[in-house]
């Protein structure tokens, strides 16, 4: 509770502020709904937002699980050899950039409309953040500790698994923070195209013009965002805070 306060007064401010100046007139309430209109839409249509928060949270969490193992896996393949870096990283790069968006399309076409496109969309927004900082990791191990693996005649599966990997869990562990947001992200946009949730609960209430309707999905997909983000931390807690100075204190 003492590290949440901090976080709560801006938020408590900020909401009671918004309140006030669209009572006055001085925001318009059919750009910027008041939070009492957004709270109460949510009391009224619970049953649909509830329905739609399942549906994405399904969508973005398969997307994130899968973009997690996928990536993990890439990274030790690209760091087992510098000729493996230099042929495949750029690829993983360029993957990266494509906009999901422009993409999206095309992931209805090759899955159908469903949950399958959202899952795609998810993990293909969320699984670099994963490789870059699994990779990174990786490739970070301390030299003196590798020389002592190699004088010892460790194999490579286990330098791998016992000074490489757990050497590198920090930077999984950040790669793992972002890419759960971006899962989300991934979800809602593969659901504005080819399926349900809080995505297209989105676009539909952006036709009605019900602001207040968007910003409750809005709001529930930020809270499923900060779910997988408050789950990796706890994930971060349980796992370094014995030997990790980042965990400490």
């Amino acid at each position: 509770m003492r590290k949440a306060l901090p976080a709560a007064i801006p938020f408590v401010v900020v909401t009671f502020a918004l309140e006030f100046l669209v009572r006055i007139g001085w925001i318009k309430a059919f750009l910027v709904p008041p939070p009492s209109a957004v709270f109460e839409t949510m009391l009224h249509d619970w049953p649909e937002l509830l329905t739609a928060f399942a549906k994405t949270s399904a969508g973005a969490l398969a997307g994130f699980a899968l973009s997690a193992i996928g990536g993990i896996a890439i990274a030790i393949f690209l760091a087992s050899s510098r000729a493996i870096r230099s042929a495949f990283y750029p690829y993983a790069v360029f993957f990266q950039t494509v906009p999901i968006i422009a993409i999206a399309p095309l992931l209805v076409i090759w899955f159908g409309y469903g949950i399958q496109t959202v899952v795609a969309s998810a993990f293909i927004v969320s699984i670099f953040p994963v490789i870059a900082n699994t990779l990174t990791g990786l490739l970070s191990t301390d030299p003196a500790l590798s020389d002592l693996f190699r004088l010892y005649g460790a194999s490579r599966s286990a330098t791998l698994w016992k000074l490489n990997f757990p050497a590198a869990l920090p930077q999984i562990l950040t790669g793992l923070r972002i890419a759960g947001g971006l899962a989300v992200i991934g979800a809602i946009v593969g659901e504005f195209i080819g399926g349900q949730g809080l995505g297209s609960v989105v676009d539909m209430a952006r036709t009605q013009q019900r602001t207040d309707k968007v910003f409750a999905a809005v709001l529930l997909a930020s809270a499923l965002g900060l779910a997988l983000f408050g789950s990796i931390n706890l994930l971060s807690r349980v796992t370094l805070r014995r030997w990790h100075s980042s965990e400490q204190g």
